[in-house]
């Protein structure tokens, strides 16, 4: 097991009033898995992507991540979990405009401590792995809305994270380079890495082994025969 999420609840103050958003959630992800979380706006997706990503805390509940509880660690243990534990890959890329594929890829293992001839080697792997080792040195305002989407893949698999978490990585893509990143999450996922991806789009949540609906801060498991 390499998540294990129990009794999850999340409230929110707005003045005075206490605002429910995630209401007695619990899920398990096997390591290996690829797994889809579905949702509208407003469903508490992300929210649940948040404490799932160390981003966020619940109100209560119990979170383990790898064998590890989470909610029990201090804050620096905290973002050692989501440095070396989690892959990021947000909608919009979150790129360094100014800064080569090779560097923006680099990037976690500068806050990682390694050295700088063993990261830049590490980079050019990880954008080798997803099929840009000629864009090495191109920056994003070089490349394409695919192409950046690969670059921040390659980001977040080059501390060999134990979980991808994917928030709506073809949110901003065009129905082609939303096949081809599909595509590329596929290939991971079957060379072994566990894959959670955040998504309202159904065609996109097809694409996983697992689908879970949220809605109203509630989840649900799809059956096979319902896919």
């Amino acid at each position: 097991m390499i998540l294990k999420l129990e009794h999850i609840y999340k409230d929110y103050l707005q003045g005075k009033m206490t605002v429910p958003v995630l209401k007695d959630v619990s899920l398990e992800v096997e390591e290996g898995e690829y797994v889809a979380i579905m949702g509208p706006s407003g469903s508490g997706k992300s929210t649940l992507m948040n404490i799932i990503g160390c981003l966020d805390r619940p109100t209560s509940g119990n979170y383990e991540l790898a064998g590890q509880d989470v909610l029990k660690l201090g804050e620096n243990a905290v973002a050692s979990v989501r440095l070396h534990s989690i892959g990021f890959v947000f909608q919009n890329f979150q790129l360094l405009p100014r800064q080569s594929a090779l560097d923006n890829v680099a990037l976690p293992l500068i806050y990682a401590g390694v050295r700088k001839k063993v990261r830049r080697e590490r980079a050019r792997e990880a954008l080798i792995r997803v099929g840009l080792e000629d864009r090495v040195n191109f920056k994003p305002t070089q490349l394409s809305g695919g192409q950046k989407q690969w670059v921040a893949i390659a980001r977040a698999m080059v501390n060999h994270p134990k979980i991808l978490l994917a928030d709506e990585p073809t949110g901003a893509l065009d129905s082609h380079s939303s096949k081809q990143v599909m595509e590329l999450f596929r290939k991971l996922n079957e060379e072994g890495v566990t894959v959670i991806m955040i998504t309202h789009d159904r065609g996109i949540a097809e694409h996983a082994k697992r689908i879970v609906d949220i809605f109203d801060g509630e989840i649900s498991e799809r059956k096979g025969e319902d896919r």
